[in-house]
């Protein structure tokens, strides 16, 4: 285990080097062929609900002109929040990821930036705002049912520091991915009626995150591969 977390630090750490050196109109560039790449996927098209990271100011592809397509296509989209769960033990982390629908256009752009630069929905709008894994948000306290739950998502569109043609996937280190999307697994199986789909898993990455072929990601049994991955202009993998 020691072994597999070291090997994953030194690859962000080489992934984040390269990175670094990126020109903006590089990263604008790419940013925007990987969205031209992405709504020409079918299972895009077809989707009513997705989700989006929201993404950091450099260092990874933008996702800004996704979202904004996405509500002009009249799709549900659901970003990230990121909130502290008390108590946290030993065994679990002190905080968790869910994905919180977002109301408009008007609503995306009034998104406040975080420590990270990244926008990110207010705590005090989470009451009443739709959520993917149910009644855990202590903002949520009393909240009509109706007024939270939401339908299946059908397309996630993750972030990552590395990729592989294999479809493995690197994150950033929290599990916040991983973690929301086993959740979300176990949260379908309880769902009655026929069996839930887990949504299309899409990574975005820059060119410079795709290790060369031959080269794999690290990786253990809780990490989650992609159903397709983009990488800037480079043609599309899929399972």
């Amino acid at each position: 285990m020691a072994t597999l977390r070291t090997a994953k630090k030194e690859l962000r750490r080489h992934i984040r080097q390269k990175l670094s050196h990126l020109s903006e109109q590089s990263i604008q560039a790419q940013s925007h062929a990987a969205k031209e790449a992405l709504i020409s996927l079918p299972e895009y098209q077809a989707a009513r609900r997705i989700s989006v990271y929201l993404s950091m100011p450099k260092g990874e592809l933008s996702t800004r002109s996704i979202v904004t397509e996405a509500l002009r296509d009249g799709k549900e989209v659901y970003v990230p929040y990121i909130f502290k769960i008390a108590p946290p033990t030993a065994e679990s982390p002190t905080s968790v990821m869910d994905m919180v629908a977002l109301h408009s256009q008007e609503d995306f752009e009034g998104l406040h930036q975080d420590s990270w630069g990244i926008p990110t929905p207010s705590e005090s709008s989470i009451a009443h705002r739709k959520c993917c894994l149910g009644q855990q948000h202590p903002q949520q306290t009393g909240v009509e049912k109706s007024e939270k739950e939401s339908e299946n998502l059908e397309l996630v569109i993750m972030p990552g520091v590395a990729f592989d043609l294999k479809l493995g996937r690197l994150g950033h280190g929290k599990g916040y991915y991983d973690r929301f999307l086993t959740q979300y697994q176990r949260l379908l199986g309880k769902v009655p009626g026929p069996e839930k789909q887990m949504p299309f898993l899409v990574g975005l990455a820059l060119e410079e995150q795709v290790l060369p072929e031959g080269q794999e990601v690290p990786t253990d049994a809780s990490d989650w591969r992609l159903d397709a991955l983009i990488a800037g202009s480079k043609p599309v993998q899929r399972r």
